[in-house]
């Protein structure tokens, strides 16, 4: 995955935000929406493109077009940069491959410790108990 290819490839709109602003607000249109086509991209390969599509598939579109927005900054171009900063990372996760678990048993000793501290507290808890006068 090449950041300066995929980030050339990305689309942006600027929306009005809602919220504070004062009068400046209707004028000035400070929320950005980014946009990524999964499917179109030439900078991913087909097993990453597959690998996206599986791990968002409940953020994209009907189209497979991957949605960000973000309007938490009065000014467009800190939005710009958060909403990108975002994507990557998502972007990251989702291509990550997780690491293949190695089945292990526990040492002898292991158990044999475990073993002894059962025995242990169990006759902590006997001991406990009212002795029989019988």
């Amino acid at each position: 995955m090449n950041k300066e290819t995929i980030i050339k490839e990305l689309k942006f709109k600027a929306i009005r935000s809602s919220g504070a602003g004062g009068q400046h607000v209707n004028k000035v249109s400070s929320k950005v929406e980014l946009m990524f086509d999964v499917v179109k991209s030439f900078s991913l390969s087909d097993t990453e493109k597959e690998r996206l599509y599986l791990k968002l598939v409940n953020k994209l579109s009907k189209e497979n077009i991957l949605v960000f927005q973000c309007d938490e900054s009065r000014s467009q171009h800190k939005n710009k940069e958060l909403v990108i900063k975002r994507f990557l990372e998502v972007i990251q996760t989702a291509l990550k491959v997780p690491k293949k678990r190695k089945k292990t048993k526990p040492s002898k000793s292991a158990i044999e410790k475990r073993l002894k501290s059962k025995l242990k507290k169990a006759q902590k808890k006997v001991n406990r108990k009212r002795p029989d006068l019988e």
